[in-house]
């Protein structure tokens, strides 16, 4: 029931498609706010047209687009969620864009058909694929393939703040028998993955400020408190000449992996062009570890920014008076956000020398997620993907960090797969994002072969929704 490439209904998708992307929903712009509701409303539509019963939810952020299938359906045991984000990132600075950022057009390069936009692949085209998958499914069959819920949220791109309470608030609506997550990426051109281990993630932004404003340079360089070059001492200090965090207490509760999976991993690190896309030069993997274990497996620390003085196009001699960083922290099982919280600041206060002062800013945080890769809703998805594509699903992990499962797992006590078709040459999060139209096809009919396989699911294989109440 997928159409087939070149056909009208294909070709519809694909330019709907762009007028999804050509909705700048940027969330964490206050100016995007009517843009955010304009998507939201569009999303709507489209769920509605194909017999949903749909509504947009007002949260304390931006709205949650929430959609169910009429009751009644043939399969009624089966009940499956289906989450996508509708908000994209900023786009950075105009002139870094070949291509406008909002004004999608196909463009075929190379025989390869392309279209450029912020949120093409992160991950408008990723909530699209399952949405099509459905219309196409009703359209041949009369009937959605088993109870169906679909959650779009306009918040992801700036942490889902409103997320965890939206999903307490709806829990009874919300409950499945299996949340599909479709936010994650391939694993080559040609070989789809299903993510089953996911990093947390918190954020912190330390301010070092000296006892004085800024200063001349010239008068007080040499004897007054510099508080960038505190705090870049502080922040070199973090790693050592190993790669690993020097951070009292940041490794507690961490496990090194099975070595079932470790050599999984390590097999998987010698596929061919892994890192083409990456330069790895003037990089630290952490002593002892395979590349791709320390970016799935291992804890780290990453500093995402620092501010401070002189940040003007022309010379300032400035002394200045605070000096800012950004800093993220992927976690892994058996890390706890608060207790890696509280080593970093206790690290940070040790350091700051008398007079000066520092500042914290930083709430919440997620565990990492590790799925069980036992799961028949797991099976079935790989075996969808798989006569898609005609390779075997890979079992990957991530760097990333998805906390929605981890709050579905806990709240919903639902199985969660995560599937998507990012490539990392979609740069995502950066100018000219991309996606292809073949993926866009192939991601859609994909969603259909899982369909057919979770329908061809035995009693015995079907998740007890009652184990969580």
């Amino acid at each position: 029931g997928i159409p087939r490439p070149g056909s009208r209904k294909d070709m519809a998708a694909i330019l709907c498609q762009q007028d999804l992307v050509s909705i700048p929903s940027i969330s964490n712009e206050p100016s995007s706010e009517q843009d955010i509701a304009r998507a939201a409303r569009w999303l709507l539509q489209e769920l509605s047209s194909i017999g949903f019963a749909a509504e947009i939810i007002q949260t304390k952020g931006h709205p949650v687009v929430l959609a169910r299938s009429p009751s009644g359906s043939e399969d009624s045991q089966k009940r499956l969620l289906f989450y996508g984000h509708y908000d994209v990132q900023p786009i950075g600075e105009l002139e870094d864009w070949t291509h406008a950022p909002f004004k999608p057009e196909v463009i075929d390069e190379d025989g390869v058909k392309r279209f450029y936009g912020r949120g093409a692949s992160d991950s408008k085209s990723q909530l699209w694929t399952f949405i099509e998958a459905l219309r196409a499914w009703k359209s041949v069959m009369g009937e959605f393939p088993a109870e169906i819920i679909v959650m779009l949220e306009g918040e992801e791109e700036c942490g889902s703040p409103s997320l965890p309470e939206f999903i307490q608030q709806h829990r009874q609506n919300l409950e499945c028998d299996v949340a599909f997550i479709c936010d994650a990426e391939m694993w080559s051109p040609t070989q789809p993955a299903i993510t089953t281990q996911l990093k947390g993630l918190l954020h912190e932004r330390v301010t070092v400020s000296a006892p004085n404003p800024d200063l001349h340079s010239g008068h007080y360089g040499a004897v007054a408190a510099n508080p960038i070059r505190i705090l870049s001492s502080i922040l070199a200090g973090i790693h050592d000449e190993k790669g690993r965090v020097t951070i009292d207490g940041f490794y507690d509760g961490v496990r090194d992996l099975p070595e079932v999976l470790r050599k999984q991993w390590d097999a998987l690190s010698q596929y061919p062009g892994l890192f083409d896309s990456v330069e790895l030069s003037g990089g630290v993997t952490e002593e002892g570890y395979s590349p791709l274990e320390a970016m799935w497996g291992r804890p780290t620390v990453d500093i995402n920014g620092i501010t401070g003085g002189n940040q003007g196009p022309g010379e300032r001699s400035v002394l200045p008076g605070t000096a800012t960083a950004r800093l993220s922290f992927r976690l892994v099982a058996g890390q706890e956000p608060e207790q890696v919280r509280r080593s970093f600041r206790n690290y940070v206060e040790s350091r700051i020398p008398p007079g000066c002062s520092v500042k914290f800013e930083g709430v919440g945080g997620s565990s990492a997620v590790v799925l069980s890769q036992e799961s028949p809703f797991l099976a079935a998805s790989a075996r969808g993907l798989e006569a898609e594509w005609g390779q075997p699903a890979v079992l990957r992990g991530t760097g990333g960090a998805i906390p929605l499962v981890q709050q579905l797992s806990e709240v919903l006590g639902a199985e969660c797969v995560v599937i998507g078709f990012i490539l990392s040459t979609d740069a995502i999060h950066a100018p000219d994002e991309n996606y292809d139209t073949e993926r866009l096809r192939k991601g859609a009919r994909s969603w259909g072969r899982v369909f057919g396989e979770i329908q061809r699911m035995q009693p015995a294989d079907r998740f007890d929704r009652n184990r969580s109440s």
